[in-house]
């Protein structure tokens, strides 16, 4: 493996790690918006029931109130994550062109259907993520297509 792919590794499982941190103590303000339990701790309530104390509340719980209401280190944790799994997978299928498209493609259409799930949001932060999904799974299906294509063409 190349010095430049171990750097990039290192960068962005730094980048995961320091973003998990600053959206988790950034998530942290949902247990003092007692009002926002009923819309924001979504996994704590299918878990739990109806959540009525701040020991209901899951830490999951905490990045869905962070990407609502703060995106900024959510969305640096979305892109840290979605590049340190696409480099990933680019090491183990170095050899593999054609399935390693498919695996982006497979990405590109994870988030489009990410996108279409928060799309009717009304905050501001899901619309972030509702555009950031929206771009990167187009960007990731082009990218895979254009491979493929790219892969068709050398055959010939």
């Amino acid at each position: 493996m190349s010095f430049r792919i171990i750097l990039q590794l290192g960068f962005a499982l730094m980048l995961l790690i320091f973003s998990t941190g600053a959206t988790l103590y950034e998530g942290s303000g949902i247990l003092e918006d007692t009002w926002e339990w009923k819309y924001t701790a979504i996994f704590s309530q299918m878990k739990n029931g109806p959540v009525e104390n701040v020991n209901d509340i899951l830490p999951i719980d905490y990045f869905v109130y962070a990407a609502k209401f703060v995106p900024t280190f959510p969305l640096l944790m979305l892109l840290g994550g979605t590049y340190l799994i696409i480099l990933l997978a680019y090491i183990f299928l170095r050899r593999k062109d054609k399935i390693f498209s498919y695996i982006l493609s497979c990405i590109g259409v994870l988030y489009l259907g990410l996108s279409s799930f928060i799309s009717k949001s009304p905050t501001i932060g899901l619309k972030i993520f509702f555009n950031s999904f929206l771009f990167i799974g187009i960007l990731l299906i082009v990218i895979a297509l254009l491979r493929i294509f790219n892969y068709k063409t050398k055959k010939i």
